[in-house]
């Protein structure tokens, strides 16, 4: 297929019942909270950013079952909080990782002695959000085991296959050994070896649109996706679209070529993505049923909207082989009304407060006039790219590189009268902890490990160039991305590197330019969601991220060469 077929088409058709885009999330949730009824739940008191729905009644003796993930696959992941499945769900934004502060306050506010579970599906912001928060809760003295799961057999032979619908599995049986009083090892066991025997795969007439921005197509009338993610991500192929008999059996035919040989029985998930009519799932799960894996399936959960991609026309088939504790696990009863029948709305919103954060020394605000000019020309920047950053993340990604950089701007502007400016150790450190907060997916918790882990370098003795690059070292250590790896770290490391070897602003922002410019002509990324990509869908765009990275140096640039008169 040409690669103009595979680029997203803008269209204007878009309609959605929200108010506006930038609360769907957290209203939505009120009135999933609201209409627990016997379920009762609750939600921390911590909007807009921290986002945790927490069951209302928790037994600090017994394992806390913790999940979560971008908003956007309703009713995962809040809708499976309650007693026999999850204890806390932590939420993100529409396709965005919950931020690092919000992962650290579901685990605080429901984890008691017993410890606590973190079901984590495989995706970078995920993977660092949910991993730097656990090891907070660790050195608060929490008993904290984390379950990857990466159940998407689509890219053969990939190093981070993807978690997608088959997480609901150890979400049911990580939930029934909680709830039966077993210990923080056996859950965790029980879960991780789940996980590894599960396989998913999807498909799709259609991807989806996310609110606020327009609607996108990049399939013929003809063609059908195989092997699509559940961010809108496009598919490892195309396909003509045909009787979904014929569509049924080539999913199936690439599920059986993954499973273990032997006589095994398996349940299965049969997952709407979001727009598919009933009368069609219906068919689909007749077409599964009579399947040759049909003789396997001992156990069927759906046809059902459980972990959907807002309003994709698809739908994704799990498979979990079953052994005795696994049988018992899914079919015992839980309270979730995504499992059940509704049930009658709760009387009243319950509020829950936050944790208690680790006491912190007091940071005095101070001035110095040239980094507060540098900074507030960066966030200037950022704040003015966002739709031309979001338009590029569309082409290859879910469209949402700008309103991150951006929310992570406006919330440093709200507290910019407050910041440290003449302690440049204590100002990053600042930033860090904003960014913790408010920034959310990898690129929220890179840039905090950044400021972060520059701060302290500062503090050590080095320059602000030296320092910066020390955390951007950092960024590599743990998010793994290297230069030539199509991300930001193309922008940064020649960026700062130019900085510290001529000490000249316009050079490194040349630099940093320069290494954007160069990963629209990198074939394949190998680090972020990108990397899910092929080299065709790539060609020519170059990596939002990187393009931020170099308009923040050349906002910096420009407003310390050329001071106001």
């Amino acid at each position: 297929m040409d690669r103009e077929r595979r680029v997203p088409i803008m269209t204007s058709t878009n309609k959605r019942f929200i108010n506006d885009k930038h609360s769907l999330v957290t209203e939505a949730l009120d009135g999933m909270v609201a209409l627990g009824g016997g379920n009762a739940l609750a939600r921390l008191d911590g909007y807009p950013h921290i986002k945790v729905v927490t069951r209302a009644q928790l037994d600090p003796s017994k394992v806390a079952v913790i999940s979560g993930g971008g908003a956007g696959h309703e009713p995962a992941h809040a809708g499976f909080v309650g007693r026999g499945l999850l204890s806390a769900a932590v939420c993100g934004e529409v396709f965005a990782s919950p931020s690092v502060e919000a992962v650290y306050a579901g685990i605080m506010a429901v984890t008691g002695d017993a410890g606590c579970v973190l079901i984590v599906k495989n995706y970078t912001g995920d993977r660092l959000n949910f991993g730097l928060a656990a090891e907070r809760a660790r050195a608060q003295g929490k008993r904290v085991q984390t379950v990857l799961i990466a159940d998407d057999i689509a890219i053969p032979g990939s190093a981070q296959p993807r978690g997608v619908a088959g997480t609901l599995f150890v979400h049911k049986i990580a939930g029934h050994l909680a709830e039966q009083g077993a210990d923080l090892d056996v859950v965790a066991d029980a879960a991780q070896a789940a996980a590894g025997e599960i396989w998913s795969l999807g498909v799709s007439l259609e991807t989806c649109s996310i609110p606020g921005q327009p609607a996108p197509t990049r399939l013929a009338s003809d063609e059908t996706e195989l092997g699509l993610g559940i961010h809108g991500e496009p598919g490892v192929e195309t396909i003509p679209i045909q009787p979904v008999g014929s569509i049924v059996a080539l999913i199936v035919d690439r599920l059986a070529a993954s499973l273990p040989t032997g006589d095994h029985r398996y349940a299965a998930l049969i997952n709407n993505l979001g727009a598919v009519p009933p009368i069609e799932m219906s068919l689909i799960a007749h077409e599964i049923l009579r399947s040759k894996l049909g003789p396997a399936l001992e156990l069927v959960i759906g046809p059902a909207p459980l972990m959907t991609s807002l309003d994709m026309n698809g739908f994704s088939l799990s498979l979990l082989r079953l052994d005795e504790l696994r049988r018992a696990a899914l079919s015992s009863a839980c309270a979730p009304a995504a499992w059940r029948a509704p049930v009658v709305p709760a009387p009243a919103l319950e509020l829950r407060p936050l944790p208690a954060k680790p006491a912190r020394d007091a940071v005095a605000p101070s001035s110095n006039d040239r980094v507060e000019r540098g900074l507030a020309a960066l966030l200037h920047r950022l704040v003015d790219m966002q739709a031309e950053l979001d338009a590029l993340d569309a082409k290859i990604g879910d469209g949402d590189t700008g309103s991150t950089f951006a929310t992570a701007a406006r919330a440093i502007q709200a507290r910019a009268g407050q910041l440290p400016y003449a302690r440049p150790d204590q100002l990053l450190a600042a930033l860090g902890e904003i960014l913790g907060e408010a920034m959310g997916g990898s690129s929220g918790v890179l840039m905090s490990i950044f400021c972060t882990a520059a701060g302290q370098a500062y503090g050590r003795g080095l320059g602000w160039a030296a320092a910066a690059s020390e955390g951007v070292a950092r960024i590599q250590d743990y998010g793994g991305a290297r230069l030539g790896d199509r991300t930001m770290i193309d922008a940064l490391v020649p960026g700062f590197a130019a900085l510290i070897a001529s000490g000249d602003l316009s050079q490194a922002a040349a630099a940093a330019r320069e290494g954007a410019e160069r990963t629209a002509n990198m074939p394949l990324a190998k680090a972020g969601r990108a990397a899910y990509l092929s080299a065709p869908v790539l060609a020519g765009v170059p990596d939002p991220g990187a393009v931020a990275v170099a308009a923040a140096f050349e906002a910096v640039r420009d407003a310390l060469t050329n001071p106001p008169a």
